[in-house]
């Protein structure tokens, strides 16, 4: 039997989040409720002029010739490959180690992700580690700024040039975060973000290629999706697309964002000082890495790396503690090559070390413009007794 649907005024009364300290919480105001509003007051909700002008001003942030919106990140990716011919018998080298999985793109157009372990350091594809996986079949490398930490792009830059290979930037984690100076999103042949929570930019579902390849460009446009008016066109209608579009209310919540970016990040970065304040209070406990090439760091969320005496499950259960404490946090990766998808296909633990060693110790803590010092304190207490109590007195890290 069908449940019957929600009432408007049963919506309107749902708290979600009553007394938990969710992970992520989209930082909106005034402006974002007046961009949409002005949406919903017209004739046009579904694509049209307001993603090509969030298209525009996204384009304009990087300093990139072109931009794309697109459903997700993941999607994004599924675009790129595709306009590029990469399907069945190719290779694209990635990561395993991430949170929004942007590379299970890869194996679903056909493909082969052939999976290459990371920085101890960064949590970013080793560019050395990444070269030794290269064979005739390759086709892209596949890099992304995890966590918001940049990759080392001069190193994965020099390899694609030199081994004759597309290079494709994963900023779906690090939008705002730069590298030598340079934002991220400007070192790949062509980039993807995301738009869905935890990114401090957020319209609900989306995300943006950007590019300055004006053939790759087209070559997405056409398979991204057909106007009406171009379905008639013997030259556009020569690839079938997936009219994976966005609509105009959430461009206009992206857009709003987009013009605030700055202060949005501003604010999470007063977040991350009470988290280095607190954090550091502990014996042993050192804040988020940042190499020496990275300019800035903007945080996708607060992870924290325990230590090596602590296995996944002992891990699993200072979440658990959390949880009861109703901390939202989770685990920052569940590594791509152990998942039943590729487990079914070959890989088996063991097989990337260092992703392995991080992921099962990795815990991302709630990280958003709304939380209070006095909730981090909080957050971080709670977590320093819940470590003690499964790693019998060890500090983390």
């Amino acid at each position: 039997m069908t449940e019957p649907a929600l009432e408007h005024d049963e919506i309107e009364d749902i708290d979600v989040d009553a007394v938990l300290i969710p992970l992520s919480d989209p930082d909106m105001t005034t402006l974002e409720l007046e961009a949409v509003d002005s949406v919903l007051r017209t004739s046009r909700l579904s694509r049209g002029p307001v993603v090509e002008q969030f298209e525009k001003e996204f384009a304009s942030y990087l300093g990139r010739r072109y931009a794309i919106a697109v459903p997700s990140g993941t999607i994004g990716l599924h675009l790129i490959l595709t306009a590029r011919g990469i399907g069945p018998g190719d290779e694209v080298i990635a990561p395993s180690y991430g949170f929004r999985e942007t590379a299970q793109a890869i194996a679903i157009i056909g493909a082969t992700p052939v999976f290459a372990d990371i920085d101890y350091w960064s949590g970013t594809l080793a560019a050395a580690k990444a070269e030794a996986r290269i064979t005739p079949n390759t086709r892209a490398i596949l890099a992304s700024n995890a966590n918001g930490h940049p990759a080392d792009w001069g190193s994965l830059r020099e390899l694609a040039d030199r081994a004759g290979l597309l290079l494709i930037e994963d900023s779906s984690e690090a939008i705002g975060s730069k590298y030598r100076d340079k934002l991220v999103g400007t070192f790949g042949d062509v980039a993807i973000f995301d738009f869905a929570q935890p990114s401090p930019l957020t319209c609900g579902e989306g995300g943006m290629i950007v590019t300055d390849d004006p053939d790759l460009a087209m070559a997405i446009k056409r398979i991204r999706a057909h106007t009406p008016e171009e379905r008639s066109s013997v030259a556009v209608s020569g690839a079938p697309a997936l009219q994976a579009q966005i609509s105009d209310i959430s461009a206009a919540l992206g857009l709003a964002q987009l013009r605030r970016l700055d202060e949005i990040l501003e604010k999470r970065r007063t977040i991350e000082h009470y988290y280095e304040k607190y954090v550091q209070s502990f014996e042993g406990i050192k804040p988020p890495y940042v190499a020496p090439d990275v300019t800035e760091a903007h945080w996708f969320l607060y992870v924290v790396h325990l230590g090596t005496r602590f296995s996944k499950s002992s891990r699993d259960a200072i979440i658990d503690d959390l949880a009861t404490e109703k901390v939202e946090s989770t685990g920052y990766c569940n590594p791509l090559h152990l998942q039943r998808h590729y487990v079914d296909r070959g890989w088996r633990r063991g097989d990337l070390f260092v992703t392995e060693k991080l992921a099962d110790r990795a815990v991302a803590l709630p990280y958003h413009c709304h939380l209070s010092e006095e909730e981090i304190e909080f957050i971080v207490a709670t977590m320093k007794d819940a470590s003690v109590n499964v790693g019998a007195g060890a500090a983390i890290y």
